[in-house]
């Protein structure tokens, strides 16, 4: 990354761009030449004020029908650094996280949001860097009864809130394996399930096969009071076929809780949630950390660089497309920030009336060609001049 200290795109945009000319802009690079800004209640704004964190919200319209009524939901991302150094106990870092956290869900309540997903790990450094098994490994919790569950379970029942915890998962039943977990609780503070994070990145300093594999679970979807949600898991948001799979079982939302770094995916950042909300006909909320992270002993990767102690800068960014190609402005790159998005879920249908993929999609074929792909004899269909 370069050493221009970029807050944001959009503020970068809107301060060089004239009005007139910046709408056009907008229109092409964001599929609306508004931004549809919603009003905040002075409780939210005074939390991001005292707490020193950004809010912003934002609606996407569908089209008002005739037998229908509207089906708007408001979903929040949140993104955020950590608190204490990695060399503190690991039980007063979580700790520190989840006050800083717990603040911002209070924030998104007072905004009325139905339902909110934190970032990839939100209780913890990204150690997975460090390939170190010790101490990071004692972050991992039981998915339904650890503690990070059971203090959100009190807040979901509280706001009436469903959310979406990604955390580092030990599974006590099957030999204390580790997996990246996102964890569903339901508004009335009940746990609904959990999805295992299906690709794993072996790239640069993600060195996350060195604690969990990819995850077993499939590509469940959650059916809440506000609407039928997924979770796809940072790195499986390179993956089509992944996207794809969540709008086949009816996903009308798909979170991307993630933890990536500027160097590495920022120019893949704003393409690849968008262009799933518009090839599976569904929203997507990308949501991505911020800060530096500093930890007590060397590591090296393997791609050549220099061995080094810091992590980052994780860019922030966080966004929210709709199926329509529309997507929100993001938050900072380098902020705390909370974004807020309604939403109206008739859009999905009404997307996929308009544009038929569903009706146009071939998936026979394509399961014959991924079929035989998958074969040990495969041979590519190459046609070559004779």
């Amino acid at each position: 990354m370069s050493d221009f200290n970029l807050h944001s795109l959009e503020e970068c945009l809107e301060s060089h761009i004239p009005l007139n000319e910046y709408k056009e802009v907008k229109r092409i690079l964001y599929g609306t030449t508004e931004d549809h800004v919603l009003n905040l209640p002075t409780a939210a704004i005074s939390l991001a004020a005292d707490y020193n964190f950004e809010i912003k919200a934002y609606g996407i319209p569908a089209r008002k029908e005739e037998i229908r009524k509207p089906r708007k939901v408001r979903v929040g991302a949140i993104q955020n650094s950590i608190v204490l150094s990695t060399s503190a106990p690991i039980d007063k870092q979580r700790e520190a996280i989840w006050e800083k956290v717990r603040i911002i869900i209070k924030a998104a309540s007072a905004a009325d949001v139905n339902i909110i997903c934190m970032q990839e790990a939100w209780t913890m450094p990204f150690a997975f860097c460090t390939r170190e098994k010790f101490p990071w490994c004692e972050f991992a919790e039981d998915a339904e009864t650890g503690p990070t569950t059971k203090m959100l379970q009190e807040l979901a029942k509280a706001y009436n809130m469903v959310i979406i915890s990604s955390i580092l998962e030990r599974d006590t039943t099957h030999g204390d394996t580790i997996w990246n977990t996102s964890v569903v609780i339901s508004n009335h503070g009940r746990y609904m399930g959990k999805h295992r994070k299906n690709h794993i990145p072996r790239v640069g300093d993600f060195n996350e096969s060195t604690y969990y594999m990819e995850g077993n679970t499939g590509h469940p979807v959650f059916e809440t009071e506000f609407g039928k949600i997924a979770v796809n898991i940072c790195y499986g948001r390179h993956h089509p076929q992944n996207w794809m799979m969540f709008g086949l079982n009816g996903a009308e939302i798909v979170f991307n809780p993630s933890a990536t770094v500027g160097a590495l995916s920022e120019p893949l950042w704003g393409i690849e949630a968008r262009n799933a909300a518009i090839a599976n006909s569904y929203f997507t909320v990308a949501i991505n950390r911020v800060g530096t992270e500093e930890f007590p002993n060397e590591y090296t990767s393997g791609d050549g660089q220099k061995a080094h102690r810091a992590f980052g800068p994780f860019y922030g960014s966080s966004y929210v497309a709709a199926p329509n190609g529309v997507r929100t402005p993001g938050l900072s790159r380098h902020r705390d920030g909370l974004l807020i998005a309604e939403l109206d879920l008739n859009m999905c249908r009404q997307v996929k009336d308009f544009w038929n993929f569903p009706m146009t999609q071939r998936l026979p074929l394509y399961a014959e060609s991924f079929q035989r792909a998958s074969q040990l004899d495969f041979k590519p269909q190459i046609i070559r001049e004779q």
